[in-house]
């Protein structure tokens, strides 16, 4: 019975041993376990195994097997352990993106290290172009005689030139009147540099000093010397302009450019004799355009005249702004001392008032004849011209009066007044308003006309009595051999 007992004992000793070993031994696994109902417990391999107490059976009790100390707990360990990792995931994630962006600064560093160390490049102006108000193509134009003479570019200049400087050199150096067009000309848009640079390039020419000079000697006092017929009265003056020689050049620049005036008597309402007849006294339909620089003879009138430097200066503005307009390079237009340019010898304010971009092609260029044309008609029609009204005819004097009265474009009279005195039209005429009473110098004597309102208009082009009536009497003239083939446009 004893010996029974104590095999008993052992037997059941040795299974609860054995139960326990086997409960403390679970598998080791490097990963987490998949998911299951039954909760499994991961041990590290570096982990030591928990060794049961195994507990001793008294003699006569059975002891009950034991249960491992984890069977019922929730696995806490395991979530924590697979946040830890997801966390070292991420910041192994964030350590390589900080590395590659430290790489990419230290590669900018070296390179900016490298530039640094190489010889700097000099710094090139760009050239310096002025904006230009239109963008049409300019087309071909007819090419007049000696048109080169004044523009070597046909098309007026396509740019402006490529001019710098710190500050003003040269002639004009340190003269307060040109500084001073260049601050009015920097408040309109230009770049001083640029001002700087072409007026450096300008010269101060002494032969126009010296017109000027003799001029004034004289007792002159307009822009430019007025006409007048010397010694010998206005035969002396007419005699100048209507020789055979030009009469001829004017019939052929009138056939070549028929139709050109033709549109302009159409669109201005003034005869194409009048035109014809400015560009004949004025340049010879483009013979005599000048020699001078415009920008040349402007500066050098400011400085020459201080009496009308303002006037000269005022000009000399309105040229470069009419450069920057028309893409001129303002060194290269060339026209008469006093600065006036073109066929009809425009000074830069009439210019800007009056020029006309008659050809179409985007670009008002009184060098080109056509442009001209338009530009000359769209003057007399800003300045009052009536169309098909006369311009002055001879008058017939039955009294004594007229001798001793006042003549000339300042005085105006009424044609009743004037009859009342003796004089009247001796040709039909077709004119109204009030009437300007002309003594001409002729023979010894004076000869009377009648001039009416569009006899004025002319003198606003040059205020002279002589001026007006030679460029009547020269387009009138030239239009009876071109009036045949005038007429079939």
């Amino acid at each position: 019975m004893k010996s029974g007992r104590a095999l008993l004992k052992y037997s059941v000793a040795a299974i609860c041993a054995s139960t326990l070993v086997g409960c403390g031994s679970a598998p080791v696994s490097d990963t987490a376990p998949e998911t299951s109902n039954t909760v499994t417990t991961t041990v590290p391999e570096s982990a030591p195994l928990e060794q049961a107490e195994v507990p001793t059976a008294e003699e006569g009790v059975i002891a009950a097997p034991t249960k491992s100390v984890n069977a019922n707990k929730p696995n806490t360990n395991t979530a924590q352990r697979q946040a830890e990792a997801l966390k070292q995931q991420r910041m192994a994630e964030l350590e390589a993106k900080r590395m590659g962006y430290h790489q990419r600064w230290a590669a900018e560093q070296q390179r900016q290290s490298v530039a640094k160390q190489q010889p700097s490049r000099p710094i090139v102006r760009p050239t310096y172009v002025q904006p230009r108000k239109v963008s049409i193509k300019p087309a071909a134009r007819p090419q007049a005689s000696n048109y080169n003479e004044a523009y070597a570019d046909p098309v007026g200049g396509q740019g402006s030139g490529n001019y710098y400087a710190a500050s003003v050199s040269g002639s004009f150096a340190g003269q307060p009147a040109v500084l001073n067009l260049v601050e009015r000309l920097a408040r309109k848009g230009f770049d001083r540099g640029y001002l700087y640079g072409v007026f450096s390039q300008a010269q101060y020419r002494e032969d126009v000093a010296q017109i000027w000079a003799k001029y004034y000697a004289k007792g002159g006092e307009d822009s430019k010397p007025k006409a007048t017929g010397g010694g010998g009265g206005y035969p002396s003056y007419r005699g100048k302009f209507l020789t055979a020689g030009n009469i001829a050049k004017g019939r052929n620049f009138w056939n070549r450019y028929s139709s050109h005036l033709a549109r302009a008597e159409q669109q201005y309402g003034v005869p194409a004799e009048y035109i014809v007849g400015i560009m004949g006294v004025e340049t010879r339909w483009g013979e005599i355009l000048g020699k001078h620089r415009i920008l040349d003879a402007l500066l050098t009138s400011a400085v020459a005249v201080p009496h009308r430097a303002n006037f000269f200066l005022s000009e000399a503005e309105n040229f470069m702004m009419m450069t920057r307009s028309e893409r001129m390079d303002p060194l290269t237009p060339k026209g008469s001392y006093a600065g006036a340019m073109g066929y009809g010898q425009f000074m830069p304010s009439s210019f800007q008032s009056y020029a006309v971009d008659f050809d179409g092609d985007g670009i008002r260029d009184i060098w080109n004849p056509v442009d001209a044309i338009g530009s000359i008609a769209n003057y007399f029609a800003k300045h009052g011209w009536r169309a098909g009204e006369s311009v002055v005819v001879p008058a017939n004097v039955s009294s004594n009066n007229y001798y001793s009265m006042p003549d000339g474009f300042k005085t105006k009279y009424s044609l009743g007044n004037l009859a009342q005195n003796g004089i009247v039209p001796a040709q039909p005429y077709r004119a109204s308003g009030k009437a300007h009473l002309l003594a001409l110098s002729h023979d010894g004597g004076k000869a009377p006309f009648i001039g009416f309102n569009n006899f004025y208009v002319i003198t606003r082009y040059n205020h002279s009595n002589y001026y007006a009536m030679a460029v009547h009497e020269l387009g009138n003239t030239i239009k009876q051999g071109v009036g045949a083939i005038y007429a079939q446009h």
